[in-house]
């Protein structure tokens, strides 16, 4: 199975098992015996829009991903009662979701709603702590809003709607775009690995990096701005007292605000800094003063069965081992 593959049905069945309940077994199966991304397994591969060129389209599932630019329509079968369709583009894009078509009916119960980043189990991205966006703004839904509200783009590149459908035959259409963010944050990675470089400049905002993998990752270089012309000594403490600093946190759950935190770096740096991490959620934050200009670049790679088996180095995996 191709990687990019493996990832989008990582995905999938982590919605799949937070939203249905059923065990991991139940959701494999489902997964082999449905392909959710066909445009992954081979052949023609849809590409993202083109001046000119006709949009992709596709029927969505009550469960599904969307990974690409298109327009998308569910329609109902059956009473369809717990849906919904994860959205996620690349790193420096906001996703804009627009109605074209809703025929749902609110009053016998029926639900669509955008919801401003990712919840699963209860557990938000981006968090609380790190949106703009109280969380009961960070729902908009087409009961309350009718189409006054036809078009809502996303803070991030991550976004979902949730649906309930009542009536067979009775559905939606949207059209996806993506569109650029000149200044990324909040974002979740599309692939096991990689590299990335969070720049916020002169902000008050707190930014987090997510990879839902267990990973090795290795902090190149970091330049926060209450260090110019400084050299601070570390105080055991930690990174709590100062303005602008940078947390890796691992965990289970997708909220960075309850994971773990693994280490702070809120001084100069004396060469890379490494760790590997076995938790299925890995996060690099970066909290902002908004005083400075904070940069922080660094690459990650997801971890090989054999290192999570006989972890050894620099690793702090001993919390998140006994929950995978």
């Amino acid at each position: 199975m191709a990687p990019t593959l493996k990832l989008q049905c990582h995905f999938i069945l982590v919605c799949l098992l937070a939203l249905r309940g059923e065990s991991r077994y139940l959701e494999l199966r489902e997964a082999v015996d449905h392909d959710p991304f066909p445009h992954l397994a081979g052949g023609a591969s849809p590409k993202r829009e083109l001046e000119g060129e006709p949009l992709y389209r596709r029927a969505l599932r009550c469960v599904d991903m969307l990974s690409l630019q298109g327009q998308f329509t569910f329609t109902a079968d059956r009473p369809q009662l717990h849906c919904a369709t994860f959205f996620i583009a690349e790193p420096e894009e906001f996703i804009t979701i627009h109605y074209d078509l809703v025929s749902i009916d609110c009053l016998r119960g029926d639900i669509l709603q955008v919801f401003d980043g990712w919840i699963l189990k209860g557990e938000k991205f981006p968090s609380s702590q790190d949106h703009p966006l109280p969380t009961t703004e960070r729902y908009v839904d087409f009961c309350d809003s009718g189409l006054s509200r036809r078009s809502i783009r996303s803070s991030q590149n991550v976004a979902m709607i949730f649906f309930r459908v009542h009536e067979p035959g009775n559905g939606f259409t949207i059209t996806v775009k993506t569109e650029p963010n000149l200044f990324p944050c909040n974002i979740i990675s599309q692939t096991p690995n990689g590299r990335f470089t969070l720049v916020m400049p002169h902000q008050h905002r707190n930014c987090s990096f997510s990879i839902i993998y267990p990973v090795a990752i290795k902090i190149s270089d970091l330049t926060l701005g209450h260090l110019n012309g400084l050299q601070l000594k570390k105080s055991s403490a930690g990174c709590g007292g100062i303005g602008d600093f940078v947390e890796l946190l691992g965990g289970t759950g997708l909220d960075p605000s309850k994971m773990l935190l693994l280490a702070d770096l809120c001084y100069p740096l004396r060469g890379p800094a490494q760790m590997k991490v076995g938790c299925d959620h890995t996060v690099l934050r970066m909290v902002s003063s908004g005083k400075h200009i904070n940069r922080v670049t660094f690459e990650y790679r997801q971890l090989e069965p054999y290192e999570l088996e006989n972890p050894n180095g620099n690793s702090i995996q001993e919390f998140c081992l006994s929950t995978l």
